[in-house]
């Protein structure tokens, strides 16, 4: 008779049974170590794209700093020259124009690193570890690691040097400023898709959306004072409801009427399954011969 403990059972069930025990353990002794690798590559490769901008890391980051507070200083020239001095919402001037470039900023640059993160002429793509994955997140994540830095940095000198900052909902910021990057590496991946077919056509269509992004994010204006004649040629755009949620989250005096975080999320997941598709069904014809005339 065979008892609930099994010793019972005859030799050869207990046999198999440890054999399936021990299969199943090296089956998930296989997966974690191969999350693991995966893991690993993506974070070289990451140091690699990080290093392959500049051979010292720190220039690098200090160059990506300057390239940030550039950007400012000519948003801001311009804003005096139109005579803007004052915030149109109630706070400090200088963290309302911060709250849409660094929106911008990491948005428009992930959506280029991930389109141009590899190609089936390269020369990484060749090394089997590496795929496709790899090159893709380790890209957006280069940029995510650079322009992070490049915020911390510039905020801590404003907060220091000038003015302290308080910021009415901080967790709710981060959340925009992780969509605001999640949601340009979306959008990159449907320009990579279409570049095997025609890189000239994806680095069209990426410059174009990148220079559309200067006005159409609204970084420059706020959501709530847009006319509804108007809103058309925004709503469509989900950096602009990004940004607009960004500014509701950082100023206690401004609640945001006419843009959803919803639909930059959504957005960016179907995105995000369009790239995937457009990828996958790439990949069953992409040859070398097509970057031949390239």
């Amino acid at each position: 008779m065979i008892g609930a403990d099994g010793l019972g059972k005859r030799p050869w069930d207990r046999a198999a049974g440890a054999a399936q025990a021990l299969f199943n353990q090296r089956k998930n002794s296989t997966i974690i170590g191969a999350a693991g690798t995966t893991l690993g590559l993506i974070y070289h490769q990451t140091v690699y794209n990080l290093r392959n901008d500049h051979r010292n890391a720190v220039v690098g980051l200090l160059l990506t700093i300057l390239q940030s507070a550039i950007f400012m200083m000519a948003f801001l020239l311009i804003y005096l020259v139109m005579g803007v001095r004052n915030s149109p919402i109630r706070g400090d001037f200088m963290l309302y124009l911060m709250s849409g470039i660094f929106m911008f900023m990491v948005h428009v640059q992930a959506s280029g690193a991930v389109a141009g993160s590899h190609s089936v002429t390269g020369g990484l793509v060749k090394h089997e570890p590496l795929n496709p994955a790899i090159l893709i997140a380790s890209a957006a994540l280069a940029v995510l690691y650079r322009q992070t830095i490049s915020c911390i940095a510039i905020l801590w000198l404003y907060h220091v040097l000038m003015t302290p900052i308080r910021f009415d909902f901080w967790p709710g910021s981060l959340g925009m400023y992780l969509l605001a990057w999640f949601s340009g590496g979306c959008i990159g991946l449907v320009f990579l898709g279409i570049r095997p077919w025609s890189p000239r056509a994806s680095k069209l269509f990426t410059t174009a959306y990148q220079r559309i992004n200067m006005f159409a994010s609204g970084k420059m204006f706020v959501g709530n004072v847009v006319p509804n004649a108007l809103l058309p040629w925004f709503i469509w755009n989900p950096l602009f409801h990004i940004i607009d949620q960004q500014r509701g989250y950082i100023f206690i005096n401004y609640t945001p009427l006419k843009s959803d975080p919803l639909y930059a999320l959504w957005f960016s997941l179907a995105a995000m399954m369009i790239g995937l598709l457009i990828n996958f069904t790439t990949r069953k014809y992409e040859s070398l011969s097509w970057s031949a005339a390239d």
